[in-house]
């Protein structure tokens, strides 16, 4: 019996010792299992992050072929040079669709007269007496001050405005958000309709959406109506006719400005949408300038949609 007592004490040391080797390396084991599954989670991100990369380079080099060969048609005959178009093509694995049209449809927040805007706010829905100090408003951004006190920076102040009025042109549409009294609702809803690219204070008669014509004083529904199924190919006496006195608010001269929207749809429904505001230049090296790139536009705009969807 002694001795077997004296077996146990001489082996227990190592059993003790055997049995932290195991559960050492079981850590060990344990350790590397979690390593190589947070690689392969690495792993098959890195993978679906170029992926992604991969289509949206496809997209962004699809959007510029869209506006290089937009541009051709734009030049192709600087005689007839057409006031919007469509075309599509297919490259690879995706389907592109391009629609393009002159700036001179929208109205410029730079030029447009106040008449011109508050039938614009007016059409929005909203009344007469708020339609007036939107375009006031607006008015009061782009001109330059004059006199030493500002009334329209002290109307900032007093609305807790950081800032006043630019005081100078509209760089961009979205700085109409800035401006007095512009709610998000409202620019959204009016940023289809306006430019800052197409330099004139007239709309394009021929080129302008519905809600737009609508904004011109003294045309009725009926007259927009009747305007929108006879616009296309008519003489322009016979247009004019159905302007009355709102014929001073239109042009038909299309702008150099011209806005490109390309649609990129890639085989399994994978879909990008970008939009770029051009300049056509006639006496460059290059035949034009972009004045504005967007990606991920969004929606068609009310120009590029027909009349009956927007019913």
């Amino acid at each position: 019996m002694l001795s077997f007592k004296i077996l146990s004490r001489a082996l227990s040391p190592q059993r003790s010792s055997g049995g932290f080797i195991v559960v050492a390396v079981l850590w060990i084991l344990a350790a590397l299992a979690t390593l190589a599954m947070s690689y392969g989670v690495y792993v098959n991100a890195t993978a679906f992050a170029f992926a992604d990369y991969d289509v949206r380079l496809k997209a962004q080099e699809l959007a510029m072929a869209g506006v290089e060969l937009a541009v051709y048609k734009l030049t192709e005959d600087p005689q007839a040079r057409p006031a919007q178009g469509r075309f599509a093509f297919r490259l690879g694995n995706a389907a592109v669709a391009v629609h393009f049209r002159s700036e001179s449809g929208r109205i410029d927040l730079n030029f447009a007269p106040k008449q011109l805007l508050v039938g614009l706010f007016t059409v929005l829905g909203y009344d007469q007496e708020a339609a007036e100090d939107f375009a006031d408003r607006i008015i009061a951004w782009r001109t330059p001050a004059s006199g030493v006190a500002d009334s329209e920076a002290f109307l900032y102040r007093t609305a807790g405005k950081s800032y006043g009025p630019r005081r100078g042109p509209f760089q961009h549409v979205n700085e109409l958000g800035l401006v007095l009294g512009m709610t998000p609702d409202l620019v959204e809803r009016a940023l289809p309709y306006l430019t800052v690219y197409s330099g004139q204070a007239e709309v394009n008669v021929f080129e302008a959406a519905p809600e737009v014509l609508a904004a011109l004083p003294g045309l009725t529904p009926a007259r927009i109506q009747l305007l929108l199924a006879q616009r296309e190919g008519a003489p322009q006496d016979i247009v004019n006719a159905h302007l009355g006195m709102a014929a001073q608010y239109v042009t038909v001269q299309s702008s150099k400005a011209n806005r490109i929207t390309v649609d990129v749809r890639f085989d399994g429904s994978r879909r990008t949408r970008s939009e770029a505001v051009i300049l056509l230049l006639d006496d460059d090296v290059e035949p034009y300038r972009v004045l504005s790139w967007r990606d991920d536009a969004g929606e068609r705009s009310p120009d590029e949609r027909p009349y009956a969807e927007m019913r």
